[in-house]
């Protein structure tokens, strides 16, 4: 290819990608807005929780239990809040999602202890489930078929943009916020003011949700038996839809609730550092989400995911196993862009398969996937940690995501992929 050809042809997919930008609907324009504060304050969170519970004198073994309780409260509740979901309308779901993850971080600074960490984290798990089971129905419900893989992963991408902000910001918050208290950065007090700003932000983050315009969404209970109904003819198709989502929940949650502990102990870095590279992280998601939709038009949205996954796995060894901390972080970027580009892609091609009725179901049955392992692997991975180190994790998941790659090639890589269905 020549140079003029090579710019000529990205003029052309820059061209596209600003026209699908440009056709999304008001609705999606404003929960993006949404999504840029939500994405700071969870990129925050994510870095610091664990530090504020480590630095209460606990180890990793309540960390996973707390992971699992989040995690397995939001699937076993995944089903009723998709039925809730449709029950209170999109705007209400996700606004009410957003305030109960603003309470929840409030709760456990204000009240540290062992019981209100596992309740707050059955609350978290809760308004995670309605936020989650929401999101895609919604989601497909403001696009059209041109622009609908764009605005999937332009707002996880989005999201993780905004996460870079976050854990950059993150790094640094216990410093600046223990200098006025005069404490250590790494005390429990620099890391409490830090969540609070995190649920402060939470709440912020739900303000243009106010201004959303969206129908209720289907709560009729016959809709809700009847697409019930419908998902159970359909099994053999849903459970090839769901199950290699399944197999790569499971192999990610055995390592990445405890990739901050990860540089920390392995590679001894301190906080700044380590909120740094999560920014990049953040960062290299991002641009990977945002780059997928052009990928996913050339290639097909299942070539990408399992191209995307394949070349992924090799710089999650090296991440794990690298003796230098600047190789492992290395990988750790890559990893992050190729692994998480095809999310988005393929949860708008699970919501394109089935009728528009069925859609909170389905999510439902998506966040339960994506749920189970986080709800199991973090208290085996903190049990293998604390005996053993993180080899072992890493190599579970390897063989997980080798698993899961395979499961997306054997189920719709030969096979015809299905039209999308009528209606939205």
């Amino acid at each position: 290819m020549t140079a003029s050809s090579f710019f000529a042809r990205s003029g052309r997919v820059l061209s596209t990608y600003v026209e699908r930008l440009g056709a999304f609907h008001p609705n999606a324009r404003l929960y993006l807005g949404s999504v840029v504060l939500s994405g700071a304050a969870l990129g925050i969170y994510r870095l610091l929780f664990n530090f504020y519970i480590l630095s209460q004198g606990y180890d990793e073994r309540l960390l996973g239990v707390l992971v699992t309780t989040s995690s397995l409260t939001a699937l076993l509740a995944a089903l009723p809040m998709g039925y809730l979901a449709d029950f209170l309308g999109r705007k209400a779901s996700l606004v009410a999602g957003g305030l109960v993850t603003g309470l929840v971080v409030a709760l456990i600074v204000l009240f540290p202890s062992t019981p209100v960490f596992i309740g707050a984290n059955v609350l978290l798990g809760l308004g995670q489930s309605l936020a989650g089971v929401t999101m895609g129905p919604f989601l497909m419900e403001n696009s059209g078929d041109t622009e609908r893989t764009y605005l999937f992963s332009f707002s996880a991408g989005l999201q993780m943009g905004a996460a870079f902000v976050g854990n950059w910001i993150g790094g640094y918050l216990p410093t600046w916020l223990g200098a006025l208290q005069g404490a250590e950065p790494t005390s429990t007090a620099a890391y409490g003011a830090s969540l609070l700003v995190i649920s402060i932000s939470a709440a912020l983050a739900t303000l243009p949700l106010f201004f959303l315009r969206t129908q209720r969404g289907g709560g009729d209970r016959r809709d809700n038996f009847n697409s019930l109904a419908e998902l159970k003819r359909q099994s053999g198709r849903l459970s090839r839809l769901i199950l290699p989502m399944l197999a790569t929940s499971i192999g990610a949650g055995m390592f990445m609730p405890f990739m901050n502990v990860f540089f920390r102990q392995v590679h001894h870095q301190p906080d700044p550092v380590i909120g740094s590279l999560f920014a990049w992280g953040s960062l290299a998601m991002g641009l990977g989400m945002i780059i997928a939709p052009p990928l996913a038009d050339r290639f097909g949205k299942i070539g990408l995911i399992v191209a995307a996954q394949s070349i992924s796995i090799p710089f999650l060894a090296v991440m794990g196993f690298a003796p230098w901390f600047w190789l492992s972080a290395g990988a750790y970027y890559i990893r992050l862009g190729l692994m998480n580009m095809s999310g988005p892609v393929y949860q708008a091609f699970v919501l394109e398969q089935v009728e528009a009725k069925s859609r909170a179901t389905v999510a439902s049955l998506v966040s339960m996937a994506n749920n189970f392992g986080w709800a199991f692997s973090p208290s085996i991975s903190g049990w293998i940690q604390v005996r053993y180190g993180f080899g072992p994790a890493f190599i579970i998941t390897m063989v997980l995501y080798t698993l899961s790659t395979f499961l997306y090639w054997k189920f719709f890589w030969r096979a015809p992929q299905r039209a999308p269905r009528a209606g939205g």
